[in-house]
């Protein structure tokens, strides 16, 4: 693990206690659903999905696979996907950056994102696509709802063993607002603690 994210994962494990009952109780069938794959020796695979896929589904995306890492939780695959393509907000990116991640900028319209969070380590490949993109799981795959309009737009999701709904709220509200840093570092912030939280419960 990159030395400035390990000390952020330290310093969000030791405010782990702050999460709410009721969001704990949201990630339960999650650990549950991934700690059932490990036991019959399967891949669990986590698809986060929101309305774009630009911002929430791809942080959760990132942390789950860095919590997943970070406690030694094999066999743990992460995707991400929406009810529509746009690209990956470089505020987002941004957030995940100033977190330790290391991110790569291929440029373009609607860049390719590769992804570290270790030297040598596994590479993620971030970018806007549909939850049904071909480079996402098709069946047996634990749905993570991030936000509300997905949610309601897809009551079902074809091919998910388990759909969770786990909502946060979206930082673009203060796009283009002096805020605007402080919103996405505070989702980022949530999400890594709730992912850190969920993986600690299976190390």
């Amino acid at each position: 693990m990159y030395p400035r994210l390990r000390r952020y994962i330290d310093r969000t494990l030791l405010h782990s206690s702050r999460i709410p009952s009721e969001r704990k109780l949201l990630l339960d069938p999650v650990a549950a659903f991934v700690s059932s794959k490990l036991l019959t020796g399967e891949p669990a695979d986590l698809t986060f999905i929101c309305t774009h896929n630009s911002r929430r589904s791809q942080i959760g995306q990132v942390w789950a696979a860095a919590a997943a890492a970070h406690f030694g939780v094999e066999s743990v695959r992460t995707y991400s996907g929406g009810t529509e393509a746009t690209a990956f907000n470089p505020r987002a990116v941004a957030a995940l950056t100033r977190a330790g991640f290391e991110i790569g900028n291929p440029g373009g319209d609607a860049p390719r994102y590769p992804v570290t969070f270790a030297t040598g380590g596994r590479v993620l490949e971030c970018f806007s696509k549909t939850y049904d993109h071909p480079d996402n799981p098709a069946e047996g795959f634990a749905a993570i709802m991030t936000c509300s309009e997905a949610d309601e737009a897809c009551p079902v999701v074809i091919g998910a063993a388990l759909r969770v709904p786990l909502r946060y709220e979206d930082p673009k509200v203060a796009d283009g607002t002096p805020g605007e840093g402080a919103a996405y570092d505070q989702c980022c912030l949530q999400i890594a603690s709730e992912m850190l939280y969920l993986f600690s419960t299976l190390a």
